[in-house]
């Protein structure tokens, strides 16, 4: 699989499967491109899926100049020229969703879609917003990637998961298999995720847009997702029932059915808003 330089000459490492309409998936904080196996093995017959790992994680070098939003999503539209890609669908997952919205911002000519998968506009919780998780527990979670990454993110990712949510050996195999950034990019990106705001954006995304969210999840609140829904003009939202912050993970068989079926239609031109 080959890699990607952006202009600044940062290696960024992606993968293709498949052919047709093209979906490039965005993983979240610490995490990378292998969480998208289910979605590799589930969709590629039908789509042209893309997998990236963003800067500083997986085997995407570092950027020099710190992990942005920003920059991320400067990356994704230059590799989105760089492949030649039209009518692309973006499929962002927690901070790859506001990765996507920021790109939606930047290169609408050759976005077709988002879908916005367990995601927020605002990951700490502010007076005019109270659907996001409180500056103190953000704080918390700086504090354990300090003291030891490795530590940090078993908890978080133990976290994803709803009370009783099914496991199983093959999503602990995929999660296994991501390699964890340093603790400079990782607090650095979780300090992105503090800093960033998309309230202001919502409104102009102008393009179909498809909202999954499990109704358990406690790391980006589902009520985060139904304000998205009001506020994005063209978007349809999807509930997942008892499932936490992954539910491309353990609900993957709906999850690809729900993305095969959006990306269909709006590759074929019949999306209506439901």
């Amino acid at each position: 699989m080959p890699w990607f330089e952006n202009a600044a000459g940062n290696r960024l490492w992606y993968e293709e499967y498949g052919a047709g309409t093209p979906i490039l998936f965005i993983h979240g904080w610490c995490m990378s491109s292998a969480v998208w196996g289910f979605q590799r093995e589930g969709l590629s017959n039908f789509f042209r899926v893309i997998t990236l790992d963003l800067q500083g994680h997986g085997k995407s070098s570092v950027c020099p100049d710190g992990f942005q939003i920003k920059g991320c999503a400067g990356d994704i539209v230059e590799l989105i020229e760089h492949l030649g890609l039209n009518q692309a669908i973006l499929a962002g997952w927690s901070l790859g969703a506001q990765i996507a919205i920021e790109v939606s911002q930047l290169n609408t000519e050759r976005v077709s879609g988002l879908v916005l998968i367990s995601g927020t506009p605002r990951f700490v919780q502010t007076h005019d917003f109270p659907h996001g998780l409180s500056r103190l527990e953000v704080e918390g979670m700086a504090k354990k990637v300090y003291r030891n990454i490795h530590r940090a993110v078993a908890g978080f990712i133990t976290r994803m998961f709803a009370c009783g949510e099914d496991r199983s050996v093959a999503v602990g195999k995929l999660l296994s298999s991501v390699s964890l950034p340093t603790p400079e990019t990782a607090l650095q990106a979780l300090e992105a995720l503090v800093e960033a705001d998309m309230l202001g954006c919502l409104a102009r995304i102008n393009c179909p847009t498809l909202i999954l969210h499990g109704d358990c999840d406690l790391v980006c609140l589902p009520q985060a997702s139904e304000f998205m829904e009001m506020q994005v003009p063209m978007s349809h939202r999807i509930v997942f029932a008892g499932c936490g912050h992954v539910p491309f993970l353990t609900q993957s068989s709906k999850f690809n059915a729900c993305l095969e079926d959006f990306c269909g239609r709006v590759s074929a031109g019949t999306y209506r808003q439901e």
